[in-house]
């Protein structure tokens, strides 16, 4: 089964973003999901240096939505963004509030927006926050690496 990596609140901070797509490459990724707040069109030139296919959405600092969408060759869209990888139902919202999670057709969940590292089961669904890649409000960098296959999630440092 795959395993997947996933990232948010980038926030324009490029040597971070950098760390992030060499850490997922290095751990050979199928899909890598980016939960919003590039902020800017150009930090999507880094996300073109990963080995896999990527997805993400719009947060509430995502102001140049055309030059994202037209560099991510869209990519990048209004959230929710639903889809399955290997049999598993995938939901990708910037901030949770956006969904309701109870009716929410998912086996897995990923937001970001509140900064924070979060992995949390509700009933059968794995909600992942992986905290903020960016780190400027919190002065630590996190993404989340999962595995499609036991649905499960672990939070790294970078």
């Amino acid at each position: 089964m795959m395993r997947i990596g996933v990232l948010s609140d980038t926030h324009d901070n490029i040597p971070k973003l950098e760390k992030a797509v060499k850490f997922f490459n290095k751990r050979k990724v199928g899909f890598v999901f980016h939960a919003g707040d590039f902020v800017a069109p150009f930090t999507v030139r880094v996300l073109k240096k990963l080995d896999c296919d990527w997805r993400g959405v719009f947060g509430n600092n995502d102001g140049e939505e055309k030059g994202l969408i037209l560099i991510s060759k869209g990519r990048i869209q209004q959230g929710p963004l639903r889809l399955e990888l290997e049999g598993r139902q995938i939901s990708l919202v910037h901030d949770l509030n956006q969904i309701n999670t109870k009716r929410e057709a998912a086996d897995l969940i990923i937001f970001g927006h509140t900064h924070k590292p979060q992995v949390s089961r509700q009933k059968t669904k794995l909600l992942v926050n992986p905290g903020e890649c960016g780190g400027w409000l919190t002065g630590k960098s996190t993404v989340a690496l999962i595995d499609l296959g036991s649905l499960s999630a672990t939070i790294h440092k970078i």
